[in-house]
């Protein structure tokens, strides 16, 4: 039986015990370098690949996490996470079984079930949203909803990451699109909608359930993302990144940060955050919001909302501002305060980038841990993270979009765009992959 609180607070130690949702070997060592680290123990609850691949037993994954609670000899001091669903939902749900600080359950559905988080958008900030609207899956012949023109996206209003999200041209594509979403929607679809029972929803949300489809207005310009968090109530935006896509492709080639805008995007970038936050509810809790912004015409536009710092950005604010971005998480799950003094890192501007592979193929051989030692050696301010196993093909990788797939993380940090870029490619050379096509 774990020991109270009150138990804990009266022993001379003055460590702590965190569990840490789909912890994964890269984000435990960025844990350990938030400041004040070394106090915390970090505990793993859920494995990474029981949490994203296959089909998601929601039931199944709390049962097993509240066991493994209550199995633990001390006081659980926090829970955390930093994926998405089923994540996202599992944290808020154990926290308020043991009293711990996190935000509410509903306040996650409003964010990730991207329908109910549209309409919130518009009520919060209505310049900022494209045209949207569902698609019924049941009619023989789905069309787009009134008011949606081609070109338009097509997505579930719950997935992870990029599947199933389709951008379309003409009725031919529409049409594709449609039969891949009805054969894949179901397996983040089903347990979301189990998670939607518990929930007082809006008649329009409960009508259109977990697994519904929905069409939005193409977006164009720079993507954007804002990074904040919500402390009693109070939203903060503690930066904006922009992001860099590959020539022709929606897919990312790099995020960065800070984002090379002009000073005025940045301040709506922030306003409309702000409000849009404040009507989801979110508390006690990091988010990260996508937008595009338009050169052309300065339209600021919200991509999506979520409910969750993203961790892949963490090497990126520890390069500028010397704190992984874990920092906020971990403290507002501790009831600390999540500031910090930005501008303080190695770097003057830190990247994420994706080095992918735009044609199936299984994978015969990825760079050996030497060969990533030496990259990393040779190229100072460089992490590599690789992506696929040997053995795999590439197209059943889980969590890929669905014209491309990862083969590296690269994180940089630089002292200017150039840099950046030279840094990347001298990285690039170093690994080597085999890869046979398909």
């Amino acid at each position: 039986m774990s020991e109270t609180r009150e138990a804990r607070e009266t022993r001379e130690a003055k460590q702590l015990d965190v569990f840490v949702v789909g912890l994964d070997d890269d984000n435990l060592e960025t844990l350990r370098e938030v400041p004040g680290a070394e106090a915390l123990t970090f505990h793993p609850l859920l494995s990474v690949a029981e949490l994203q691949e296959g089909d998601i037993d929601f039931d199944g994954l709390l049962e097993k996490a509240r066991a493994t609670l209550n199995a633990f000899d001390g006081c659980v001091d926090a829970v955390v996470g930093y994926w998405d669903f089923p994540v996202s939902a599992l944290v808020p749900l154990l926290c308020a079984e043991r009293g711990l600080r996190a935000t509410s359950v509903e306040s996650i559905v409003r964010c990730e079930h991207k329908y109910w988080s549209r309409l919130l958008q518009r009520e919060a900030a209505p310049e900022a949203v494209p045209g949207f609207g569902l698609v019924d899956l049941d009619e023989t012949d789905p069309r787009p909803p009134a008011g949606v023109s081609f070109p338009m996206w097509l997505k579930p209003v719950k997935s992870y990451s990029s599947e199933l999200a389709f951008g379309v041209k003409d009725e031919a594509e529409f049409r594709k699109a449609v039969e891949e979403i009805r054969a894949g929607i179901g397996r983040m679809g089903e347990p979301f909608s189990r998670l939607m029972e518990g929930i007082d929803l809006p008649s329009e949300i409960a009508e259109a359930g977990g697994a519904a489809c929905l069409a939005e207005e193409a977006l164009t310009g720079v993507q954007v993302a804002a990074e904040g968090y919500v402390h009693d109530g109070e939203v903060v935006v503690y930066g904006v990144l922009d992001s860099h896509t590959y020539p022709n492709s929606a897919c990312f080639l790099r995020h960065q940060y800070p984002a090379d805008l002009p000073e005025e995007t940045t301040r709506r970038v922030v306003d409309i955050s702000r409000r849009v936050m404040e009507r989801t509810g979110l508390d006690s809790a990091t988010f990260s919001i996508e937008f595009f912004y338009d050169p052309e015409t300065g339209d600021v536009k919200v991509l999506e909302i979520n409910p969750r710092h993203s961790q892949s950005h963490a090497e990126m604010f520890a390069h500028v501002d010397g704190v992984p971005n874990h920092h906020r998480m971990l403290s507002l799950a501790l009831g600390r305060d999540p500031r910090v003094r930005q501008g303080h890192g190695r770097y003057e501007y830190g990247a994420k980038w994706y080095y992918r592979r735009f044609r199936d193929g299984i994978v015969h051989r990825v760079p050996t841990a030497e060969e990533i030692a030496e990259v990393e050696r040779e190229v100072p301010g460089v992490k590599v993270v690789i992506v696929p196993v040997e053995g795999v093909r590439l197209s059943e990788m889980p969590g890929q979009d669905s014209y491309s797939a990862e083969l590296a993380h690269l994180y940089v940090g630089a002292d200017s765009d150039k840099e950046l870029e030279a840094k990347y490619d001298r990285a690039v050379r170093g690994l080597r992959f085999e890869i046979e096509d398909v």
